[in-house]
């Protein structure tokens, strides 16, 4: 496929474009800095501004679906989901992934992580904005999305290609606890971007 990644170097990104190259699809990856990315055969980078939907939706179009690793809670502007929204819609291109928060997912019916007194304070206003990019989302009409939601902790470690995929509520393992590696995370949205089963929907991923 021909995919373009929004945020292609940052924590995420980087793994979900390493991920992408390594099956081989084409892919352009949208940063503020192109000497951050690597070189490969199957790699253009292009600098793009994420919260800029006129001068984004261009270099968005022709693609088979559209990535996004952009990080709301870096957003100063609070224009970024909004954008990438209105330009994916502009360029033509149907499909949007997101790399989503475990802040958004639920501990009980109606109860989200985010919401818990013990929940990070460093955290919780990028975990409300990448909440607000789902609700973005949610009442989207046009657009096939998809919003991926990691387990509580997520950091670099081993690609086993094993784990389990939920829904809207929080994965934990047997211990209690609710990890998952930032390559496993990739292996997983390129599983969705290669054979879509959450269309229009969030779903969430853990060992």
């Amino acid at each position: 496929m021909k995919i373009a990644i929004i945020g292609a170097s940052g924590f995420i990104g980087s793994r979900i474009l390493s991920e992408a190259l390594s099956r081989g699809h084409h892919v352009t990856a949208i940063v503020t800095n192109t000497d951050k990315l690597p070189s490969a055969p199957k790699l253009e980078p292009v600098k793009g501004n994420a919260t800029d939907a006129p001068t984004l939706a261009p270099l968005l179009a022709g693609h088979d679906l559209v990535i996004s690793a952009f990080n709301p809670g870096k957003d100063e502007s609070g224009r970024g989901p909004r954008s990438i929204i209105d330009a994916t819609k502009r360029s033509g291109v149907t499909r949007l992934l997101v790399v989503g928060g475990a802040g958004t997912l639920e501990i009980a019916p109606g109860r989200r992580l985010v919401d818990e007194p013990d929940f990070p304070a460093q955290w919780k206003d990028g975990a409300l904005k990448t909440a607000a990019f789902l609700d973005l989302l949610r009442r989207e009409a046009d657009l096939d999305w998809a919003f991926l939601s990691p387990a509580a902790m997520i950091a670099p470690g081993e690609r086993t290609g094993t784990f389990r995929v939920g829904g809207d509520t929080l994965l934990t393992g047997p211990d209690g606890q609710s990890r998952i590696s930032v390559e496993d995370y990739a292996v997983a949205m390129l599983d969705e971007a290669e054979r879509p089963h959450h269309s229009r929907r969030r779903f969430s991923v853990a060992y």
